[in-house]
């Protein structure tokens, strides 16, 4: 018995474009806070590389732990 799924192009691509929307977002989002902000915990430069490689993940890590309270 043969029960392969197999997904269309066009499904693919309605299941994953949400999901490539929201790292974009996310990703710009927390480079231009990061660029905004007076200081972090940590280097920029570091958080720079975490927000761009490690998808969805990075900014999330950002917005919880690298943005001191400005006061």
């Amino acid at each position: 018995m043969n029960t392969e799924m197999t997904m269309s192009t066009a499904e693919l691509f309605k299941v994953l474009a949400p999901l490539f929307a929201i790292q974009v977002i996310l990703m710009v989002v927390a480079i231009i806070m990061l660029v905004r902000a007076e200081s972090t915990r940590g280097p920029k430069w570091m958080w720079a590389l975490i927000i761009i490689f490690i998808n969805i993940v990075g900014p999330v890590l950002f917005f919880v732990i690298g943005r001191k309270n400005q006061r």
